[in-house]
């Protein structure tokens, strides 16, 4: 059972589990239902949508790794709130972030709160952001808004944890290639997982 807070908690048989890449989830998914997306919202946005019509999942969990300048190398974030952070269309009189005509404010709010973990808030993007400024956002990825809008439009309660594997600054890629590898394991133990899949060699 993935008990998230006193009032959510599922059976992993319910749950999909996504990620961007293969190797953040490692080995330690392998006896769970688990999707690979691929980068960006557009392939998370096609992948999710046709996960949901064969899975039907009771609670959807995008777990990944994301830069910050708030947090800490090594934190897993539950970000509740999502802003599309490379969507710009002042130009025409809408707010910064604002998707137009969408009828979505610029920032999303939907997400459930895991006990124990600090919130954050995503800023997707098509990029891979180096460096970032004080934003409205505190966590950068490239997934993340796409799957929890798919979530909300679908009505599926949606978890969103974000391991920090690096900086969101010039150090980014470097920091990443070393971080990535650790998500799965630090995901495992916080989801407790089967101990055996999720020990570190």
């Amino acid at each position: 059972m993935l008990e998230i807070n006193e009032n959510h908690s599922y059976p992993f048989n319910d749950v999909l589990f996504t990620f961007a890449l293969a190797s953040e989830a490692a080995e330690v998914f392998k006896d769970h239902t688990a999707l690979i997306t691929g980068i960006g919202k557009v392939n998370a946005a096609y992948e999710l949508t046709k996960a949901i019509q064969t899975h039907k999942p009771a609670l959807i969990v995008n777990l990944g790794s994301a830069g910050s300048t708030h947090f800490k190398k090594g934190d897993v974030v539950c970000c509740t709130k999502f802003v599309q952070r490379d969507m710009d269309v002042r130009g025409l009189g809408f707010a910064l972030y604002e998707t137009p005509l969408s009828g979505l404010p610029p920032v999303l709010e939907y997400g459930l709160e895991m006990n124990g973990l600090p919130i954050g808030i995503c800023g997707t993007g098509d990029s891979f952001e180096m460096q970032h400024a004080e934003t409205i956002y505190d966590v950068v990825d490239m997934e993340s808004y796409a799957l929890a809008m798919i979530a909300m439009k679908e009505n599926i309660p949606f978890l969103c944890l974000k391991y920090i594997s690096d900086g969101a600054d010039d150090n980014a890629a470097e920091d990443w290639t070393v971080q990535v590898h650790k998500a799965a394991v630090a995901y495992g133990s916080i989801l407790k997982l089967s101990k055996e899949d999720f020990t570190e060699n």
